[in-house]
């Protein structure tokens, strides 16, 4: 490759740290509203992800998991007594109101389990146990909601639904994609803080059999099972997702924000680059006056772009990982995967490249008789 292109490059200190600002502003910017997608997606469906259920029964027409309608909970021995089914529980999510010390209220939804089965156990404790939510009243809520609830440390007592509830112990990253903080409790207590009846319930989990056919035992359910409809965890998962990323719009527009990003980034990186190829026409047209081919014109240039890109995304990935390692404290997590942080750096090239490509239309039509003008 021609040492002209690196010469160039860093000749103008201050037009190379205009061009790396512009690309380091857009990986920012792309990984950031990306991420943005990536956490939201992981917060719209944690609770089923995390369930370790194969299968979800609902009642019908349930869209997403936080809109459950309750239906007879002997559907639950039902289950139970078919084959191929290992275990089944039933569980609650549902909103409520949580009264704080200073006489305010907020949202919260609610999720009941069996505290003595596996299933949708709350995960990521950083204090208390799972099993402390046998006491009477008990309750597990996440770490990043205490200022939003007016909690302060365990054993703390408030009132949710109008019921006594004592904290027991908090998660860490349990997040909820709606401002209501997801609170763990028996599922005896979260019927009185939901006013749910006694003989209901919102969802069954189920787990297979090891080495039973999955749909199979699904089509077992659905037809000894009235006025239900049954999911796989992967498949209720993707309806909640896609309800809250997309019929509410909330996704779009964050994908939306990305691409403008990526436009932006492309719009700086292409005028700062073109904008130093046309500081350096007379030595491209000397180059070209002197017989040098069009392939190595285009290597000086398409290789200043590449140096501009490795350099501009090791450093926007640098300043990403502190926005991402930030975010974890707040609401909104940003969520950097692998997969992402490896396809960032082709985003990057592609658009340090293409941007190139408008300036080498200009030169390509440089007249070689520019070099000797005065």
């Amino acid at each position: 490759m021609p040492p002209l292109a690196r010469r160039n490059l860093f000749h103008d200190k201050v037009r190379l740290v205009v061009t790396l600002t512009g690309i380091v502003f857009s990986v920012v910017l792309i990984v950031v509203q990306l991420g943005l997608f990536f956490g939201f997606t992981a917060a719209t469906s944690n609770l089923i992800d995390h369930s370790g259920a194969d299968l979800w029964i609902t009642a019908k027409n349930v869209p997403y998991v936080e809109q459950g309608v309750a239906f007879s909970e002997r559907k639950l021995n039902q289950a139970r007594a078919l084959a191929g089914v290992a275990d089944a529980q039933k569980m609650i999510t549902h909103w409520t109101q949580w009264k704080r010390h200073d006489g305010g209220e907020e949202s919260v939804q609610i999720v009941g389990i069996n505290v003595d089965d596996n299933l949708e156990r709350p995960w990521n404790l950083v204090e208390g146990r799972v099993e402390d939510l046998k006491a009477p009243d008990a309750i597990i809520l996440d770490e990043l909601y205490k200022a939003k609830l007016g909690v302060t440390r365990v054993g703390e007592i408030f009132e949710i639904g109008g019921h006594r509830a004592r904290v027991v112990g908090f998660t860490r990253g349990i997040r909820s994609f709606t401002t209501s903080p997801y609170v763990f409790t028996s599922f005896k207590n979260a019927q009185n803080y939901t006013g749910l009846r006694e003989d209901q319930t919102l969802f069954i989990l189920v787990r297979a059999a090891p080495g039973s056919d999955l749909e199979s035992v699904r089509r077992g359910l659905l037809a000894h099972l009235r006025d239900v409809e049954v999911f796989t965890t992967p498949e209720f998962s993707h309806m909640t997702t896609f309800y809250w990323m997309f019929t509410t719009g909330a996704g779009v527009a964050v994908l939306i924000a990305a691409v403008l990003g990526l436009v932006v980034g492309f719009v700086v990186v292409a005028q700062t680059i073109y904008a130093t190829t046309m500081d350096h026409l007379r030595e491209y047209g000397t180059l070209k006056a002197m017989g040098a081919p069009a392939s190595y014109v285009y290597k000086v240039i398409m290789k200043q772009a590449a140096i501009s890109a490795v350099i501009g995304y090791v450093l926007g990935m640098i300043v990403s990982a502190f926005v991402v390692h930030a975010s974890q404290a707040g609401g909104a997590a940003i969520l950097m995967p692998p997969p992402m942080a490896v396809g960032m750096f082709f985003v990057t090239l592609i658009m340090c490249v293409g941007a190139a490509l408008v300036s080498i239309n200009k030169v390509m039509r440089i007249d070689p008789a520019l070099v000797f003008r005065g």
